[in-house]
């Protein structure tokens, strides 16, 4: 257990006084017993709202702040439930921590309760700021430890960027923090990535920063899934295949194994009853079959992907492990010929955007009906390339 109070330590000067000043009269009013209809000037509607919770919680700012860690068998329960996401979240969290670990900020990463679970990075043992939070079971929620980026992302559900006396606490006015929460492949909240540093100049950016990263995380948790196809979304004239793309994953029998967080944008999942699976002909106006065809066929061609509700996508839809089982070693390697899988995407689009009325597509395309007829023959007929 550690406890820091507000006059352990000095406070430097600060970069920025307009901010501070503007944070500062922020304080008194709300501190002060005010509650304003918004957010004082300078102060983030979360801010202001995470502010009101500890009060509401009956806390003072200038109380003792305890950083309390569970017991050794808690931990490891804690751990356990959580190793998929600690094996997704390493690699990434090292990543992190060569772009932020010069500058002398760690990095943390909690459960949906907020304790710790992992923490990697220059951890000055020495520093009793440092030793209080950058341990493996200690307790950060906003409950426990007041306004900071990992209790307040996780409260809110949003990214935050903490700078030193926005936090409630006087004594955590030395810590300046990045959250973002991490949601699994099911959209539940898993947990947060945090960037923490100590005395250390305002650096906002560091929010796209974690933002990033824990996007990356959801990815490698969401491609971990069993899955036989992974569809790589984004709005036609977008970049797929690179960051910031939706992610869908879809079993061998058409059910949604899980998504990312940009494709719950891009196609919103509609509420299905627990332990009923969602099938992808509920989402997509295409058919699961012409799917998996495509990703068996021209795993890297862009296809368009009608919606219900009206809208088109561009997706790239790729075999993820449980396709290529199924699929033979010859049909893996041998490319499709250029001219016909050009020629397979325009008459699927044009078909697509016809709904399937051959005669429509045909006119569409340029040619008659009865070559389009021998050509989607010619198509199936043809064995595998």
């Amino acid at each position: 257990m550690f406890a820091l109070s507000p006059g352990d330590y000095a406070e430097p000067p600060h970069a920025d006084e307009s901010r501070q000043q503007q944070i500062a009269r922020a304080r008194l009013l709300v501190m002060g017993g005010s509650t304003p209809l918004a957010a004082p000037l300078g102060l983030a509607p979360w801010l202001w709202r995470s502010w009101l919770r500890c009060l509401a919680a009956g806390r003072q700012p200038g109380e003792r702040v305890v950083y309390d860690a569970p017991g050794a068998h808690a931990l490891r329960q804690a751990r356990d439930r959580h190793e998929a996401l600690l094996q997704a979240a390493r690699p990434v969290m090292a990543q992190l921590v060569g772009a932020v670990g010069a500058m002398g900020c760690f990095c943390l990463l909690t459960d949906a309760q907020g304790t710790v679970i992992e923490v990697q990075g220059p951890v000055d043992r020495h520093d009793a700021r440092a030793q209080a939070i950058a341990r493996v079971g200690v307790d950060l929620s906003e409950r426990s430890v007041g306004t900071t980026a990992i209790g307040t992302a996780l409260a809110e559900r949003t990214p935050v960027w903490l700078h030193r006396s926005e936090h409630f606490f006087e004594a955590n006015r030395h810590y300046s923090c990045a959250g973002a929460p991490l949601h699994g492949p099911d959209g539940h909240c898993l947990g947060m990535l945090d960037i923490t540093g100590i005395d250390v100049p305002e650096r906002p950016e560091l929010l796209h920063l974690g933002l990033c990263c824990a996007r990356a995380i959801e990815d490698r948790l969401l491609r971990a899934l069993p899955h036989a196809l992974l569809l790589h979304l984004n709005w036609p004239g977008g970049p797929l295949g690179q960051e910031g793309e939706g992610l869908l994953a879809i079993d061998a029998d058409g059910h949604v194994a899980g998504s990312n967080s940009p494709a719950r944008q891009l196609v919103p999942l509609p509420l299905s009853r627990p332990g009923q699976p969602l099938h992808c002909a509920e989402l997509l106006a295409m058919p699961w079959q012409a799917l998996v065809d495509h990703a068996r066929l021209r795993p890297n061609e862009p296809l368009r992907l009608p919606l219900w509700s009206g809208l088109r996508l561009q997706a790239l839809a790729q075999p993820g492990p449980q396709l290529r089982r199924l699929l033979p070693a010859q049909a893996q390697v041998q490319p499709a010929s250029p001219l016909r899988s050009s020629q397979g995407v325009l008459i699927e689009q044009a078909l697509q955007e016809a709904q399937g009325n051959v005669a429509q597509a045909a006119r569409a395309l340029g040619i008659s009906r009865a070559t389009l007829y021998r050509k989607l023959g010619a198509r199936r007929a043809a064995p595998a390339p």
